[in-house]
């Protein structure tokens, strides 16, 4: 009868231990904890910042809303700690805007997206097939500037880069070494009139031709393989800042491209997220979080196709954000428990 007695209270105090709860301060790691993240001034990337801001305010963190900052700006604020993080790091393509002995005091962590930061140029694909359009040397043909001349100056219209944007002076460069000046028009009005203005254009028939990169709204409302394709550079001539990376200027694999594989002339890069050292250091949840966060292309191109249509505010963004998750319950929930592990 002991010994019956004995195993009784021995397995209930078995399984008081099985059933301890998970105290606040394992779900909540990062509790009182004041965060300061920055954001790119490009919205295409603000979908996955607050998706991130949204995953450290659920491990307790006080996190601000996040400083809209310029490339350049955002690199040396973050070595020198002024702010935390961000999601909008491409590499290598940010590689030229590090300060120096950048990495002494920031590091880069993670995939957002994995080769995802395309760059290139598109045609509507009807008119890719009507005119035998392999690269931008097509362009010098009589025939193709005709039906891609908008304004009647002779020259094939591209939708361009406003001034001030890099890919502006990628752009500049193509036009002098492949001799394209007497050829093509670079148009570098707002990029979001000219993109709207090519959209009405494909919807009326009317060829169409322009510069994008990904994630971007284009590509979700111009589906490539479908409505557009990607075109080559006729060769690989880089810019002096691109020859570190020349290596990913042609690119395999890419979904309605003209060729496999393609001569983009961008560098393609990698989405990562950057942070400041000492906080990533002193904050472990934070760092596991950078590391298994990922998003797939497709989504980021569907959130922004809706901001582009109106949905553009703040509580949209959350609201996309929201519902992201709700998709992605699982996924989410076990980033979130990766994070909590890796503070204990």
């Amino acid at each position: 009868m002991k010994r019956l007695v004995r195993l009784v209270l021995l397995t209930a105090v078995c399984l008081s231990l099985a059933v301890i709860p998970v105290s606040a301060d394992d779900m909540k790691p990062g509790k009182g904890i004041k965060v300061e993240p920055a954001r790119a001034t490009w919205n295409t990337g603000f979908f996955q910042e607050a998706l991130v801001r949204k995953a450290l305010t659920e491990l307790g963190y006080k996190v601000k809303a996040p400083k809209d900052l310029q490339n350049p700006i955002f690199y040396k604020s973050v070595a020198l700690g002024d702010v935390d993080y961000w999601t909008n790091g491409w590499f290598p393509n940010h590689d030229s805007q590090l300060p120096k002995g950048f990495y002494d005091d920031a590091g880069v962590y993670g995939y957002v997206v994995k080769a995802g930061g395309l760059q290139g140029y598109l045609v509507s694909k009807d008119a890719v097939e009507k005119f035998g359009i392999k690269s931008l040397d097509d362009f010098k043909r009589p025939e193709v500037m005709e039906a891609f001349d908008k304004n009647g100056d002779g020259k094939a219209d591209l939708t361009a880069c406003p001034p001030g944007w890099g890919c502006e002076n990628v752009i500049a460069h193509h036009m002098k070494v492949y001799g394209l000046d007497d050829y093509i028009n670079p148009v570098k009005a707002s990029y979001e009139a000219g993109m709207a203005s090519a959209l009405g254009d494909f919807k009326g028939g009317k060829p169409i031709f322009f510069y994008t990169w990904a994630p971007n709204w284009t590509i979700f409302k111009l589906e490539p393989g479908k409505d557009v394709m990607w075109i080559n550079v006729p060769e690989i001539m880089p810019k002096d800042s691109q020859k570190s990376a020349v290596d990913r200027m042609t690119v395999s694999g890419v979904e309605g491209a003209v060729s496999d594989p393609i001569k983009l002339g961008f560098v393609v890069s990698d989405i990562r997220i950057v942070a400041n050292k000492k906080f990533v250091e002193k904050n472990p949840a934070v760092k596991k979080f950078f590391e298994v966060f990922t998003l797939p292309l497709a989504d980021i191109n569907a959130q922004n196709a809706r901001m582009n249509a109106g949905e553009k505010s703040e509580k949209d963004i959350q609201k996309h954000v929201d519902e992201w998750i709700a998709r992605n319950t699982d996924k989410w929930n076990g980033w979130l428990t990766e994070a909590r592990n890796a503070a204990k």
